[in-house]
């Protein structure tokens, strides 16, 4: 056994996990981590192990704040659901009912459902003057969104979107909120501040000395066979945010892709996905939790090399089962390794949140082991 910081909560009935945790020191690379799972709101594992930097001179603990890079993308589809609650809009609701500069170059007749399951056709952005640094100017992005050409025909299949999402959830979150508030601060307002969540899409800097190490993979992902859609979603210069400095990175609001968290903290709001509640109180009615769960689109993906059942927002489990044997399981996974998830049907939700990024896209070999040993302890 490898010899590494272990603290938390982690009772003799999962001690199974132990080994699981040694075998990712030891064979898959890991540096620091957080774990984290609940049933109905009632904590039953919640770990942190490993180092929050490469020299390994601080060990993580509970407060350390991980990059979850996509993970976000479920944060942002509850902010979404809760619009829905709310009603101030719908799955089913045309796009241009509420953003009517959106509906331009081939892009009307969309609903926002399919906006939340990857179906617009704008997995990245085409124009050949675009920065990595343009991507920090929200005004100019969503005007670039607006006008763009669907790279697919939108509606006709998913093509994962993985910076242009947060922008397009985002802009849909101001236009529909009262107060027209970003979508990062009614997450803050509405479900971080009341179930006490330690999530954030958009860090201010006060929060920064909390961040852990990220140490990118040693090699490229394998992204399948390229397309247009794809390229445009990895392979262009201007493909990620980028040439502002880290703590540029961190304050801004970039929802597809920048989110920070703690475990703790997307574990608790996958609560909402697992039975509709929220630090122990209803926040989705029935009908709304099954809008926001059922399938909405599936098939091979145009951008990612992998069959994908969407929900809106969340992957549903089946085919790829990367979030435990529960085929209706909810989840998302995030560039490098993070993942959360909901299961409707133990009620078991969870997060797992990491520093050291392996080229893996969906289903980590880390988070995937760990989920399995706590179903195999149940």
């Amino acid at each position: 056994m490898t010899d590494y910081p272990l603290s938390g909560q982690l009772p003799d009935q999962f001690s199974s996990l132990r080994t699981t945790i040694d075998t990712n020191f030891t064979e898959h690379e890991e540096l620091g981590f957080q774990f984290c799972v609940m049933q109905h709101g009632r904590t039953l594992i919640d770990i942190q192990a490993g180092w929050t930097d490469r020299q390994k001179s601080a060990p993580v603990d509970e407060d350390t704040l991980f990059a979850v890079f996509s993970s976000g993308k479920a944060v942002a589809a509850l902010v979404i659901a809760w619009l829905v609650e709310e009603d101030k809009i719908g799955y089913d609701q045309l796009v241009e009912t509420i953003w009517p500069e959106f509906a331009q170059a081939g892009k009307t007749g969309l609903t926002i459902g399919q906006l939340m399951s990857h179906q617009s056709g704008l997995s990245g952005i085409i124009n050949p003057d675009w920065t990595p640094q343009d991507w920090f100017d929200w005004e100019k992005t969503i005007q670039q969104l607006e006008t763009q050409t669907p790279l697919f025909e939108p509606g006709s299949a998913s093509g994962y979107h993985p910076v242009t999402y947060g922008f397009l959830a985002g802009e849909i979150a101001r236009r529909a909120d009262d107060q027209g508030r970003t979508l990062g601060r009614i997450l803050r307002e509405e479900l971080c501040d009341i179930a006490d969540a330690d999530v954030w899409i958009g860090l201010p800097e006060a929060e920064h000395a909390r961040c852990t190490q990220m140490q990118k993979p040693k090699a490229m992902a394998d992204l399948g066979e390229m397309n247009e859609a794809s390229k445009a979603a990895f392979m262009q210069k201007w493909s990620s945010p980028g040439g502002k400095g880290t703590q540029a990175w961190r304050e801004a609001e970039l929802a597809g892709s920048n989110c920070h968290a703690t475990a703790r903290g997307l574990a608790t709001l996958m609560q909402i996905g697992a039975d509709g509640r929220l630090a122990g109180a209803p926040f989705l009615s029935e009908d709304i939790l099954a809008a926001f769960s059922k399938s909405r689109i599936s098939g091979q993906n145009l951008v990612l090399p992998f069959e994908i059942d969407f929900a809106a927002g969340v992957m549903r489990n089946s085919p790829n089962f990367f979030y435990g044997p529960t085929a209706s399981t909810l989840g998302h996974s995030g560039w490098g390794g993070s993942c959360l998830f909901a299961d409707p049907v133990t009620g078991l939700h969870g997060a797992y949140t990491m520093n050291r990024q392996r080229n893996t896209l969906l289903g980590d070999i880390r988070p995937r082991a760990l989920i399995d040993a706590v179903y195999e302890s149940l």
